[in-house]
């Protein structure tokens, strides 16, 4: 795409964004949200109050929530388990991942692919 033709598309949509923006400005919903949001950040900013504070005060499962996640400190998934058995020497390898010494070395002699189809099953 040469230059003046995506200069041309950003602009066209600069120019879409802002019909988009002055309609979202006449809406009236938006305009009982925003007054909302800013009267209740009066009311947090009166009493001293903070988001959490007040997510917490209206929703304490949420908050109880939030603190299991942050206590287990690691919010990743366990990878699982997969187990491969080489057909022709009866080897068995369990990997939770795809370092494992014993598979990488099949994967370069057997290829990936027969590799893969040697997978017995996959645990959590």
């Amino acid at each position: 795409m040469s230059l003046l033709n995506e200069y041309i598309q950003k602009e066209q949509q600069l120019k879409q964004l802002q019909e988009d923006l002055q309609r979202l400005e006449g809406d009236q919903r938006l305009k009982s949200e925003l007054e909302f949001k800013a009267k209740l950040e009066a009311l947090m900013t009166e009493f001293g109050k903070r988001p959490s504070d007040v997510i917490a005060l209206l929703d304490p499962v949420a908050d109880q929530r939030s603190a299991k996640t942050t206590a287990s400190g690691n919010a990743r998934r366990k990878r699982r388990l997969k187990i491969y058995k080489n057909p022709k020497t009866g080897e068995v390898i369990e990997t939770r991942g795809g370092n494992h010494k014993g598979l990488r070395s099949w994967k370069d002699e057997h290829g990936d692919e027969a590799v893969e189809s040697w997978l017995v099953r996959m645990e959590d």
